[in-house]
């Protein structure tokens, strides 16, 4: 009888991370839906960018942010090089001291080129006390940003509620459209729950390589904090304002950087999630008008793979038809995802052998960053 109950407490906890959290939000979001009053609006902006050893890439960002459909004399870019040992910092330089980019006497990049590393937080501290603008856009290296995509996210900022507005990450080609496999297909279902959650109250974080926010609502960030694009939109809430999310405006990113990488990433991104409880435990107070969704949205997930290992266990010790038919169903399942993993040529069964595939990669992530957690190892800044 015990065993039941761990078999129906775990698919509970499951099904309630991946389904029943975003069929909440769907019925929340019609039956109290908070539009977003988006009206025409020019606020100041810097861009803010840190950046290590990005030579390859970040002249390219920079002509991009430089020539997005924004008016020049609004919009500066500060960049900070965290103790780069590449060209990046003679890159930077350049744009800094280019006559041609300039409004006034003012430079329209600015450049703090610190020769050790010091971590992102403490770069995106600096790059906050260096900029102007009435509005940040925070973004990275790597992703390119649409030209319309900056004037779409200001435009939020005509509803006074709205004190910061997420982008949307495309994982593909901008000329073949976003890919729907491996990644790509666990992206698409996380932006319908940010969309979601925008539609009936504010997002659980914002994508870090495009989302806007006023300046005068952050606050500096812990030194070694691992999750910005969370903790700062966060802030945000904490102080009466909304975070929304828009997917008119949006950046391009490769949807594959390898296996090894993308699992690093994601294990820092669920080590960023058990290091927010220690950096800022307000979240689970009641100061976090969102605790409920920031619990749903990000806390469930990091439990959902001890529960998957419960309803293994427990569908091994049931013996009653329906729980054998569990049990096969999960065995066949992680099956496929092994398949998909090294790679075996298995026909139709490949469209459902991919999602199972990253499904056991993001739930093993998951063990991994909780293993950092109790043991103390430290997650690092990856680029």
């Amino acid at each position: 009888m015990k065993m039941k109950y761990v078999f129906w407490i775990a698919a509970a906890l499951a099904g309630y991370s991946y389904l029943g959290y975003p069929a909440w939000l769907w019925l929340r979001s019609r039956w109290s839906p908070r539009p977003v009053r988006r009206g025409f609006a020019l606020p100041s902006v810097s861009a803010v960018m840190v950046v290590r050893n990005e030579e390859a890439v970040v002249a390219r960002k920079l002509d991009n942010l430089l020539t997005l459909d924004y008016p020049q004399e609004k919009l500066d870019v500060v960049v900070v090089s965290d103790g780069s040992s590449d060209r990046t910092p003679e890159i930077l330089a350049g744009y800094a001291r280019d006559p041609g980019l300039r409004i006034g006497a003012q430079p329209r990049v600015q450049t703090l080129l610190r020769p050790a590393s010091q971590g992102k937080a403490a770069g995106l501290n600096d790059a906050i006390g260096l900029a102007s603008g009435e509005v940040l856009l925070f973004t990275d290296a790597r992703q390119h940003i649409e030209t319309g995509a900056l004037r779409r996210l200001v435009e939020n900022f005509a509803d006074p509620d709205v004190g910061a507005a997420s982008g949307e990450l495309m994982l593909g080609d901008p000329a073949d459209g976003e890919t729907g496999k491996g990644m790509g297909l666990y992206w698409r279902i996380e932006k319908k729950i940010r969309e979601l959650e925008s539609a009936s109250g504010s997002v659980v974080g914002a994508t870090g390589a495009i989302y806007c926010a006023r300046r005068i609502l952050l606050a500096p960030l812990p030194a070694g904090t691992i999750l910005d694009d969370v903790l700062l939109p966060m802030q945000v809430v904490r102080q009466g304002s909304r975070v929304v999310f828009d997917s008119r405006a949006r950046a391009w990113d490769t949807p594959d950087l390898g296996g090894d990488r993308e699992f690093s990433r994601k294990v820092r991104t669920l080590s960023g999630n058990y290091q927010l409880l220690q950096l800022a435990p307000w979240l689970l107070g009641s100061k976090n008008a969102i605790r409920f969704e920031f619990v749903s949205h990000k806390l469930s997930r990091l439990a959902v793979p001890f529960a998957l290992l419960a309803l293994l266990l427990a569908s091994i010790f049931l013996p009653l038809p329906f729980y054998r038919a569990a049990l096969a169903a999960q065995l066949a399942f992680y099956a496929l995802s092994l398949a998909a993993l090294a790679e075996l040529k298995i026909g139709p069964l490949a469209r459902i052998a991919d999602p199972a595939r990253t499904f056991v990669v993001l739930n093993g992530a998951a063990v991994v960053a909780f293993i950092n957690f109790v043991t103390g190892r430290k997650a690092v800044w990856l680029r």
